[in-house]
């Protein structure tokens, strides 16, 4: 069954994202293979990161912190005090008893896998396009920082650079008065261009057809992102993980005056 939602599903923004993002790498890079050969290859790169401080995400992609155990004192007794042990007919002062910690929680695994799908010549093997698809990692610091300086290191080695941003929470890496906001957003830039392109995207809008270039002469292949997600969707039968009389992970549709359609580029 398809999503119920044009372009981009919020519902998958939650605990289903890491699922969504591997697969959304692997879909991007088996539409675009056919029309890039043979001068040119995609290949998958997983980097694994350690996410410092996965607090915002617990209850959203984290499992919610499960308390194991909880008390306020301890059951076992307590040696009255001078009260020690004899050993060897001596009478040994026995070590305090530790205090029992009130809680102790189960922690999420803080290693999350970044999937970039990235495009290189066959005859030199150099990298020319980077396709980034975020995750929450990359739109908070520390990790927002590491991926600006990613952005810096691309552009000066003259690679172009997709970014796709599927999701609401978070901060966007690149920022500009006459990009409108939005839900979700596409960013372009090409490599020795000073100009970004941008698609807006809302709950109304379908995911755009956006064009991925190459080394000059060659010319763009073309990557169909609504296309590859509703792919992804009903591969993976998402239909049958989420709850859509439930509300979408945060932030609240609701509460977003950008809910409609707004679709542009910059």
């Amino acid at each position: 069954m398809p999503s119920p939602y044009p372009g981009m599903d919020p519902y998958l923004e939650g605990y289903l994202w890491p699922d969504v993002h591997h697969r959304f790498a692997t879909e991007i890079s088996d539409q675009l293979t056919p029309q890039l050969r043979p001068r040119y290859v995609a290949r998958i790169e997983i980097q694994v990161v350690v996410d410092e401080d996965p607090g915002g995400e617990i209850g959203i992609m984290y499992p919610d912190v499960e308390v194991v155990h909880s008390q306020r004192h301890s059951s076992a007794p307590t040696p009255a005090i001078g009260e020690g042990a004899s050993v060897g007919g001596a009478m040994v002062a026995e070590a305090p008893a530790a205090t029992p910690a009130s809680v102790m929680i189960e922690l999420p695994n803080p290693e999350v896998r970044l999937s970039t799908v990235e495009i290189y010549d066959t005859a030199q093997n150099q990298l020319v396009t980077s396709i980034e698809i975020l995750s929450p990692v990359n739109k908070r610091e520390p990790g927002l920082a590491k991926y600006r300086a990613k952005w810096h290191r691309l552009r000066r080695a003259h690679v172009h650079l997709l970014e796709v941003d599927l999701l609401r929470r978070g901060q966007r890496a690149i920022t500009h008065a006459k990009i409108p906001e939005s839900l979700w957003r596409v960013g372009l830039h090409r490599a020795g261009s000073i100009r970004f392109h941008a698609w807006t995207l809302n709950v109304a809008d379908r995911l755009p057809i956006v064009p991925v270039p190459l080394r000059q002469p060659d010319a763009d292949v073309m990557l169909d992102l609504g296309q590859a997600l509703q792919t992804i969707y009903e591969r993976a039968a998402y239909d049958l993980s989420i709850d859509y009389t439930a509300s979408p992970p945060p932030p609240p549709l609701s509460a977003d005056p950008y809910s409609q359609s707004n679709s542009s580029s910059s």
